[in-house]
C-alpha cells in the first residue's frame, strides 16, 4: 500500500506549476547536493551530503554510483542504517499526475537492499532485511525479510537469511 497525500492542481499540466509547492531555490539546492552525491567517490560524503537536503540517511547506509533521489521533496524520504541502494536506483518521494500531486513518505529499512536501476515511488516502504532486485518498479510495500523482483513488483517470498 502506498500512503500518499494529493493535492489537487489546476491548469493542463501540473508539472508547469511546480513553483507552487516547492521553492525553486530550494530544489535547485537540492539538485545540486544529490547530483555531487551520485559521483562522490566516498560513502561518507554521500551520506553527508543527502544529509544535507533534508534526508534521513542511517549509519552506514551505502548509496551506489549514479543513483537518484527525488530533487522535490529529499525530505521525506528516509534510509535505515546498514541499507544498500545500488548503481543508478531511484527514490521517489513525489509524483505528477495529470491533475494532482501526490506526496508521501518512502522508507528504505534497516539492512534492505535494493538493486541496480530499480526505481522505488513514493509513499512506499521497503522493510527491514526486505531484498528488491535489479530493474524492478516498487510501486507497493514490500513487507519485511522478502524478496521481490519484476514489474509490475511482485514479492517471490519470505528470506530465510534475513539477517539484520
Amino acid at each position: 500500500m502506498r500512503r500518499l497525500r494529493s493535492f489537487r492542481v489546476s491548469g493542463k499540466n501540473p508539472l508547469n506549476h511546480w513553483t507552487r509547492f516547492r521553492n525553486p531555490f530550494r530544489v535547485a539546492y537540492n539538485f545540486i547536493m544529490i547530483t555531487l552525491s551520485r559521483y562522490a567517490p566516498s560513502l561518507a560524503l554521500k551520506r553527508a551530503l543527502l544529509r544535507m537536503t533534508g534526508m534521513t540517511v542511517g549509519k552506514d547506509a551505502a548509496v551506489g554510483l549514479v543513483a537518484m533521489f527525488d530533487v522535490f521533496y529529499p525530505e521525506l524520504i528516509e534510509l535505515g542504517d546498514n541499507c544498500i541502494v545500488g548503481y543508478n536506483a531511484t527514490i521517489l518521494a513525489h509524483e505528477f499526475l495529470r491533475d494532482r500531486l501526490r506526496i508521501g513518505n518512502t522508507i528504505i529499512g534497516k539492512g534492505a537492499l535494493v538493486g541496480a536501476n530499480a526505481t522505488v515511488l513514493a509513499g512506499v516502504e521497503v522493510g527491514a532485511g526486505a531484498v528488491v532486485s535489479a530493474a524492478c518498479l516498487v510501486d507497493g510495500d514490500v513487507p519485511a525479510g522478502s524478496f521481490a523482483k519484476g514489474n509490475p513488483m511482485r514479492v517471490v517470498r519470505r528470506r530465510a537469511d534475513n539477517v539484520l
